[in-house]
């Protein structure tokens, strides 16, 4: 009971936070990317989902996006429940350059750790409380990847709600393996918010064409009504 309501105190300063700020501001939206580094991750899948990613950011539409948008991305690392860290801090989104220079800086991020559970509950409670930064921006968008269900820390299923009822919109991508059954997982356990969908990739060789979908989806608002948890093709 206490941990829970740990979880909720320092969840809940991070809305306060978003609410005392001021709201109109140019920033259409504040895009933390979280990235599973755990130990079910070795070192190869890792620099397919860092390379991927970083391509994805240098995608025409996924640029022209977020440039649209004027948005700031975050980029963090996350593993068990006392190992997240932000390895791209928030970066504001001007002009063609900024996005070459968040894509570098993407593609250079050294691995944090290598043999940890997953924590996707901390994982988001830690994403979640450095918004403050981007308390201008109109939408706060949390993009969590893994390839596993969490199975160390807060649960997420709980950690969800609370962040929906504070405004967040949590969007998944489900890293496959054979048994194809995360992506259900992540759909009742991990997304939330207006809108929210979950994604998946078939593999780590799927994953930098399905990180850019999902970027050029989130980014430009084009999701259908509801919590749309479907493949789109």
């Amino acid at each position: 009971m206490e941990t829970a309501r740990h979880h909720f105190y320092a969840l809940s300063l991070a809305a306060v936070t978003w609410l005392a700020a001021p709201m109109a501001q140019a920033c259409g939206i504040a895009l933390a990317l979280a990235v599973d580094v755990s130990g079910s991750v070795d070192d190869r899948e890792y620099d397919l989902q860092m390379g991927g990613l970083a391509a994805a950011l240098r995608d025409g539409l996924v640029a022209d996006a977020l440039l649209a948008e004027e948005a700031a991305v975050m980029v963090v690392l996350w593993s068990g429940s006392s190992r997240q860290t932000v390895v791209v801090d928030w970066q504001r989104l001007m002009t063609p350059e900024d996005v070459e220079r968040l894509a570098k800086s993407v593609e250079r991020v050294p691995r944090q750790w290598r043999n940890f559970s997953t924590g996707i509950g901390e994982a988001l409670i830690f994403t979640a409380n450095r918004f403050g930064p981007v308390a201008d921006c109109a939408r706060r968008v949390i993009d969590v990847s893994g390839d596993g269900t969490s199975n160390e820390g807060a649960p997420p299923e709980e950690i969800k709600e609370i962040l929906a009822a504070a405004g967040y919109v949590i969007n998944g991508l489900s890293i496959e393996g054979e048994t194809a059954q995360l992506t259900e997982y992540y759909r009742k356990n991990v997304i939330a918010g207006p809108n929210a969908f979950v994604l998946p990739a078939f593999g780590f060789f799927d994953y930098p064409e399905k990180i850019r979908r999902k970027l050029i989806r989130e980014v430009t608002k084009q999701v259908a009504q509801g919590s749309d948890t479907k493949e789109d093709g």
